[in-house]
This record gives C-alpha cells, sequence and structure tokens, in this order.
C-alpha cells in the first residue's frame, strides 16, 4: 500500500515492516476511502494522539497520555470509533488505547475526540499483536477489549481468529491481575471457542459464578455493527473474565 502521509504526520502503511515475526495477526487488511474530514483529523491530530505499532520501542503510557497515573485500557479493532469515542466520554478517568489498522475509522476517532474534547483517547496503527508482545511494558493495562473481532467462519480459517490460547498467553504480560479482558460476539461457534480457550487457561477466571456468557455491561454501547446482526437474529454474547 503506498503512503498515504509524508512520515510523521500520519499512520504508516506497514509500520512494523518485516521488523518482527508475525504468527498470529489481530486484523485482516482492508482498503477502504478516506474522506475529506478523515483525512484533515489525521493530518491535524495524528503527531498529538496517534502512533504507529513498529515494535521498535517500548510505550510509556504515562508520557502518551500525560498522567502516569491514569488506567489505561487496551481496545483492539474500533471500527469507525463511535463507540470507542461513546466509553471514553463517560469515563474521563480512563485512558483508551485503541489500536486498528482501518484508516479511515482512525481519522473518524480522532476527529470525534477532537469534537468531543476527549483527551483519554490515543490511536494506534498496526498490528495489536506486536504492540502486546514488543510495546507494552508488564502489569502497564487494566483491561483489555475485544469486540466484534473476525469470525473467520469457514473452518480452514479458524486458526486465524484472535482469540487462541497463544494470544491469551500474550495479553497476560501487559494486563495486571485484577484487569478485566471483556469481549463480545455475535458469531456463536466463536463464542463458545472465546468461551472454552478462555476458561482453559489458568491466567484468567470468568467473572460470571455459573461459568457462562455476561449480560452486555452497561459501559459497553450497542454498536451498528452489532444492532446490523441483532437485525438479522444473531445472539450477541458477552464474555468478562478477569487476569488472576
Amino acid at each position: 500500500m503506498a503512503r498515504m502521509f509524508p512520515p510523521g504526520s500520519g499512520p504508516s502503511p506497514d509500520p512494523a515492516g518485516s521488523h518482527h515475526e508475525r504468527r498470529i495477526r489481530s486484523f485482516q487488511p482492508r482498503r477502504s476511502r478516506v474522506t475529506k474530514g478523515q483525512r484533515t483529523a489525521l493530518e491535524r491530530l495524528w503527531p498529538r494522539w496517534g502512533f504507529d505499532v513498529d515494535g521498535m520501542r517500548r510505550l510509556d503510557l504515562g508520557k502518551l497520555f500525560g498522567d502516569p497515573g491514569l488506567p489505561i485500557v487496551l481496545e483492539i479493532g474500533f471500527g469507525m470509533g463511535e463507540a470507542t469515542a461513546e466509553m471514553a466520554a463517560a469515563d474521563p478517568a480512563t485512558g483508551i488505547l485503541a489500536v486498528d489498522v482501518h484508516t479511515p475509522g482512525q481519522g473518524n476517532l480522532l476527529r470525534l475526540a477532537d469534537e468531543q474534547g476527549l483527551d483519554n483517547v490515543r490511536v494506534g496503527n498496526g498490528d495489536a499483536i506486536i504492540l502486546l508482545r514488543e510495546m507494552l511494558a508488564q502489569d502497564s493495562l487494566s483491561g483489555l477489549r475485544i469486540y466484534f473481532p473476525d469470525p473467520w467462519p469457514k473452518a480452514r480459517h479458524h486458526k486465524r481468529r484472535l482469540l487462541q490460547t497463544e494470544f491469551l498467553d500474550l495479553a497476560a504480560g501487559p494486563l495486571r491481575p485484577g484487569a478485566l479482558l471483556h469481549c463480545a460476539t455475535d458469531w456463536e461457534e466463536y463464542a463458545e471457542q472465546m468461551l472454552d480457550v478462555l476458561s482453559a487457561h489458568p491466567e484468567y477466571e470468568n467473572t460470571r459464578p455459573d461459568g457462562g456468557y455476561a449480560p452486555r455491561p452497561a459501559h459497553r454501547p450497542l454498536t451498528r455493527f452489532e444492532g446490523q446482526g441483532l437485525t438479522k437474529g444473531h445472539a450477541v454474547r458477552d464474555l468478562v473474565f478477569r487476569r488472576r
């Protein structure tokens, strides 16, 4: 993909390049048109609120958010950013580290944060696997949110799903004890796999006494994507596990 912005003034097309091995990815690459408003937000706000996931440095989250005591929640995949902005507005005492590879969504989230005066959102561009493995310190996150990840519905593609034991091993490092891992999906078979994998992992415990799915927490907004799924009759499942 060709570079859209001069170096340092916007997200890079492939920030990690070939620097790091990627056995699993947190995303499926997409190409979409960037609107004029999204481009303007990226050019103006990226140097202040955005960063590339290049895997070449350790992030100082206190410095990134301007508050060393701020609890930070990582959100992997945020679409167009409406739900992320809503959660940030409802909880200004928590920093949201939102990571995606979708340039229009990055621009839209920055625009929303600017318009709403949200200074607790930072936008990362790139593979969250590299972010977790190379750029975040031990016990640096207070939470992890993964809403409606790609379900890879075909059986031969299930190995590409994000929520697997290998990913949970990796996330356990940056997640501090007591941190919440919150997932949601409208793909029933994927929800069952998530529940099985999380329940079997020794570093996580289900917040539900019955060991099942959780009701949608009040802090998670009903997203446009979720609404479409509900209209089609899909059952949405939330899973909320705690880092031991």
